[in-house]
C-alpha cells in the first residue's frame, strides 16, 4: 500500500531566518488525491521537491508505504523513488512523439509491453490515436493529458502534480482537471496536487491540506475544511468568510452586529471570540423583517450563477459579503435587511 507519510520536515535556505518548512507533517492515504493548498512562499513547492528527491531536507522523514525515502542518513535518489511527476506545463520532450513520450519511463519492459501500456494510458486520458503526433501539434490541455499518461505509465507508487493546470485558460482547465482526476482514480494512484487555487483544491481532491508558514494548518476533506475550518485564517483562505466579534450568552448562542446566531459547538470556556459565517448563510430581506438588522448596500458583483452583495452594518467596521442566487433586487446605496441562517462557529 502506497500511503505517503511526511513527518517533521524542515528546510532552510541560507540563514535561519530563511526557514521555509518548520516541522511539516502530512499523511496521504493510499489511492487518495490530496491537494496541498497555500499562499505563495508557504513551502508547498519545497515540500514537493523534497518528496520527489530533488532537494534534501534539513530534518524529518518521508515514507512511501514501507520504504524510507528521506530520513537521518537516508536520501534515496529521484530515479529510485518510483514517483511520477507532472510539472506545471507538461514539459514533454519536443523531439519525441506522443507515444515515445509516454513510453519514456518504461525502460524495463519489452517492446510489446511498452506498446500495450502506452496505448492503455493514452486511451485512459482520452488521447487514443494520438500516438504519432508531436508535442507542438497538441493543445495545452492535450499536452497536460500526455504528461499525466507519461507519469502513470510506469505504475509509480506516488504521483506529484505541481500546479499542472496553471497555463490553461479557465474554460479548458475544468475539463482537463476532471479528466486527470478520473485517470488517477482509474489507476488507483496515490497523488499529491500542489496548488494555490482554492476552488481547484476543493473540487478536485479527496483531502485538502492547507499549509501556512511551513506547517500544515489543517488537513481534512473538502467539506469538513470548508464547514469546520481550524481557525479564522483557514476559513478566510479557503473560500469567503464573514468574521464577526461575538459574545456568548447562556443559551448556546452568540450576539453579533448581525444579530444572534446559534453556535454549532457551544463553548463553556469562551465568553467572547470571533464568530465565523459563510456568505451564503446571510440573507437579504426587507428592513422591517423580524430579526433583521438594517444595512446599506455598497457594492454588487454579479457572476451569473450568483452574486456577491457587499453591505455595511452599524456596529461592524468591515463590510460583509452576502452571496445571493437568483434575480437581484438591490442596488448600491439602497437600504436592506440582513438575516443569519444556520449555525456559526466560534473561535478564540
Amino acid at each position: 500500500m502506497n500511503e505517503l507519510h511526511v513527518a517533521g520536515l524542515t528546510k532552510s535556505y541560507g540563514a535561519a531566518e530563511q526557514s521555509v518548512l518548520r516541522g511539516l507533517d502530512l499523511t496521504v492515504p493510499a489511492g487518495a488525491l490530496t491537494a496541498v493548498l497555500g499562499p505563495s512562499g508557504c513551502g508547498k513547492t519545497t515540500m514537493l521537491r523534497i518528496i520527489a528527491g530533488f532537494l534534501r531536507a534539513d530534518a524529518g522523514t518521508v515514507r512511501l508505504g514501507d520504504r524510507l525515502l528521506n530520513g537521518p542518513g537516508v536520501h534515496l535518489p529521484p530515479e529510485r523513488r518510483r514517483i511520477g511527476i507532472v510539472p506545471q506545463e507538461g514539459a514533454l520532450f519536443p523531439h519525441l512523439s506522443v507515444a515515445r513520450n509516454v513510453a519514456f519511463g518504461l525502460t524495463g519492459s519489452d517492446r510489446a509491453e511498452r506498446r500495450h501500456r502506452t496505448a492503455e494510458m493514452l486511451e485512459l486520458v482520452g488521447l487514443a490515436g494520438y500516438d504519432d503526433r508531436m508535442p507542438h501539434e497538441l493543445s495545452g490541455g492535450q499536452q497536460q493529458r500526455v504528461a499525466v499518461a507519461r507519469a502513470l505509465a510506469p505504475r509509480p507508487g506516488l504521483v506529484l502534480l505541481d500546479e499542472p493546470f496553471n497555463a490553461l485558460d479557465s474554460a479548458l482547465r475544468a475539463g482537463v482537471r476532471s479528466d486527470v482526476r478520473a485517470a488517477l482514480r482509474a489507476t488507483g494512484a496515490t497523488a499529491v496536487l500542489v496548488t494555490h487555487d482554492q476552488q481547484e483544491a476543493l473540487s478536485t481532491a479527496d483531502l485538502v491540506a492547507v499549509v501556512r508558514d511551513g506547517r500544515v494548518a489543517q488537513s481534512a476533506t473538502p467539506q469538513d475544511l470548508y464547514q469546520r475550518p481550524a481557525d479564522p485564517w483557514v476559513a478566510d483562505f479557503v473560500g469567503d468568510a464573514v468574521l464577526l466579534p461575538g459574545t456568548v450568552d447562556t443559551h448556546g448562542t452568540a450576539r453579533t452586529a448581525l444579530g444572534t446566531v446559534p453556535l454549532a459547538t457551544p463553548s463553556q470556556a469562551l465568553r467572547t471570540g470571533t464568530v465565523l459565517l459563510r456568505p451564503e448563510q446571510l440573507r437579504l430581506t426587507s428592513t422591517d423583517s423580524e430579526g433583521a438588522v438594517r444595512g446599506t448596500v455598497t457594492d454588487v458583483c454579479y457572476y451569473g450563477h450568483d452574486a456577491m452583495v457587499t453591505v455595511t452594518v452599524e456596529g461592524h467596521d468591515t463590510p460583509v459579503g452576502i452571496r445571493v442566487t437568483g434575480p437581484l433586487s438591490v442596488r448600491p446605496g439602497e437600504e436592506t435587511g440582513v438575516l443569519i441562517v444556520g449555525e456559526a462557529a466560534l473561535h478564540p
